[in-house]
Parts: structure tokens; C-alpha cells; sequence
């Protein structure tokens, strides 16, 4: 089957629509308060979570060295969105955990998000949305959360 459409262009397609969804979510949310967050902050605070995490976990999870992970680290904890704690469990470790600040910046995103995907839903029709989701999700792995993508990269 031929296509008048080159085969380098659905991941172009896809990626600019990512592209264009993150740089919608980071001007809003610099209007709520948070224009220092940059894109790949988001995939670090992702990975942290709500219980925290270490410095050797999360680079193993961003798929990047513990040194570039501490360094994203330190950037986030000078801006206020996270803060390093001694383990209880043991006292040699340091736990990396979200700050309130970086709690309302995550909350902030999935109402963003939200809203952005609402303005598509008009946009498109809400049933061609659905559609192209449903063919996204046949087409990918079940787990969305892939937050190795800074490794992937090779950035961070």
C-alpha cells in the first residue's frame, strides 16, 4: 500500500504535537506562578513522586548517571520544588522529596493538561479525539509512563 505522505513525518507529526502540548502547559503554567519550570523538570518531578526518592533511583529511572540526576536535583531544591531529607531508614542515604511548591506545580499540570485536552476535544470533535487516543494506545506500550525519555535523549 502506498501513502503520498512520507514515513518520517508521523514521528514528526507526533513529536511536534508533544512539542506543542508541553510549550501550551509550561506558558500557563508561568502564568500560575511557575515559569521556571522547564520541560524535562517535569519528567524529574514525575519520577520522584509523592513518597520521594534517591538520587541512584531516580537517575536509574530517567535512564541518566546519579550525577546528572543530583545536578537536575540541585536545580529543582535551589528553585523550591523539592528538598533532600536524611533516610530514617539509613542515615548515609538522602531522600529527594517533592516540596509543597512541587506538589502545586504537578497539580497545576494535570488541570493544564486537562484543560488542553478539553480545547482539542473542541477543536477536533471529541470523538476524533477518542479515536486518535484509542489508536495511540493500540500503537504503544500499555504503560505510558515512560520517564527514561531524558536518557532516551541523552539529555539532562
Amino acid at each position: 500500500m502506498s501513502s503520498d505522505v512520507p514515513g518520517f513525518e508521523l514521528p514528526l507529526r507526533l513529536l511536534l504535537a508533544f512539542r506543542v502540548l508541553i510549550d501550551e502547559l509550561h506558558a500557563e503554567l508561568a502564568r500560575q506562578g511557575h515559569a521556571e519550570l522547564r520541560p524535562m523538570h517535569g519528567f524529574v518531578m514525575q519520577a520522584i513522586g509523592p513518597r520521594g526518592t534517591t538520587a541512584v533511583e531516580l537517575g536509574r529511572v530517567l535512564g541518566v548517571s546519579k550525577q546528572a540526576a543530583g545536578k537536575t536535583v540541585d536545580t529543582l531544591e535551589r528553585l523550591g520544588y523539592v528538598e533532600r531529607s536524611t533516610d530514617p531508614a539509613d542515615t548515609r542515604r538522602k531522600i529527594v522529596r517533592l516540596t509543597a511548591y512541587g506538589m502545586d506545580a504537578l497539580e497545576r499540570s494535570a488541570r493544564v493538561f486537562d484543560a488542553l485536552r478539553a480545547r482539542w476535544a473542541e477543536e477536533l470533535g471529541e470523538d476524533r479525539l477518542r479515536a486518535l487516543e484509542s489508536d495511540l494506545r493500540r500503537m504503544t506500550p500499555a504503560n505510558p509512563w515512560r520517564l527514561d525519555i531524558p536518557g532516551w535523549f541523552g539529555t539532562l
